[in-house]
This record gives C-alpha cells, sequence and structure tokens, in this order.
C-alpha cells in the first residue's frame, strides 16, 4: 500500500539565509477565517476572547496570546491561527478552514524591511508599521498579507505561490545583501 506524506507548501525551498537576513517557513498551526453574521459583531468578539483569550482585530490589526494569533485579513473577516476554533464561534459566525489554502513565512534580520521595500507598495518600517500592525497588499504580483511579529514581518500567500514568494523575497535578499557588502 502507497503511504501518503504531507508536505509543507515550502518543502525543499526554504530556509534562505543571506547576510544577516532569514526567510523561513512558519508552522501557524491551523488557519480558519472567522465571518461574523450580520448583527453577531459583538457576540463573536464576545465569544473569541473567552475561548481564546483573543480580541477580534480592528481593520490594520492583529492580536496575540498564548499560542495563538487573530489576523484581521480583509472587511469582516479574520484568521485565527493556531489552535481549533472554538465551538461556540460557530454561533456567531461562519468558521471556515483555511489550512490548506496558505503558506505561511517570515522574513526576520536587519534587512528585512529593505528587502521588502522592494517588493510591496506600502511602507513596513517599525515606526510606521509596529507590531501588531497587519496589510492586505501585493508583493509583486501575488496577494499577500503581511503582519509585523515581534520576530519580524510574517507573510502569507496563497499556497499555490509559494515557490514564487520565497523566489522573489529570495532575490530582493541577494540584491540587498550585495549593495550592503559593497558598501
Amino acid at each position: 500500500m502507497v503511504e501518503l506524506t504531507a508536505l509543507t507548501p515550502c518543502n525543499g525551498i526554504l530556509p534562505i539565509q543571506t547576510g544577516e537576513t532569514t526567510l523561513s517557513e512558519v508552522d501557524p498551526g491551523r488557519i480558519t477565517a472567522l465571518m461574523p453574521f450580520k448583527g453577531q459583531s459583538a457576540d463573536l468578539k464576545t465569544a473569541l476572547q473567552a475561548a481564546h483569550g483573543l480580541r477580534f482585530p480592528e481593520p490594520g490589526q492583529a492580536t496575540v496570546a498564548e499560542g495563538a494569533s487573530c489576523v484581521w485579513t480583509a472587511r469582516g473577516q479574520a484568521f485565527l491561527m493556531g489552535p481549533a476554533p472554538d465551538d461556540s464561534l460557530a454561533r456567531f459566525a461562519s468558521v471556515t478552514d483555511q489550512s490548506d489554502a496558505w503558506t505561511v513565512v517570515l522574513l526576520a534580520g536587519l534587512d528585512a524591511e529593505d528587502v521588502l521595500a522592494r517588493l510591496v507598495p506600502i511602507d513596513l518600517r517599525l515606526s510606521v508599521f509596529p507590531e501588531g500592525t497587519a496589510a492586505r497588499t501585493l508583493c509583486q504580483h501575488m496577494t499577500v498579507h503581511i503582519s509585523r511579529r515581534a520576530e519580524g514581518l510574517q507573510l502569507m500567500a496563497f499556497r499555490s505561490m509559494a515557490r514564487t514568494l520565497a523566489h522573489d523575497i529570495g532575490e530582493a535578499m541577494a540584491s540587498v545583501a550585495g549593495r550592503r557588502a559593497a558598501g
């Protein structure tokens, strides 16, 4: 009998380290889309806080608790990342497993912001995009979601774009490291 082994989206292509900057794959745990039913936003917020110790994020924000995070992803939508959602959430929101649809990577190190400045049309400097901030934007031609974490910049892209995402960021990392080395 054939035994299948699940592979992560970036299996065999990450991590990449160039200079003092590293791009690595993140295991976010389960990724669950939460979309409040009409008139149920307040109840969902209360249930999420009670069940997972997380606030439902405001637009452009991410909230973090022990072993879990909730990241704004679109109008009226956030992703619960980490644990399986508590059953109580389904009373107030559409709860959809998105785990297999996304690749999640972390860009960390000295040149992380300079690397992404070559690829995304938003300002990711720490003074403008502090920890707990989230944005939906483009990275080259791909739609991505970026959030600032304590450990660096976390990017989410569709799983089908994992190789392209890693390639584009890797190329930008090499370019920035080359400029730094040249002086």
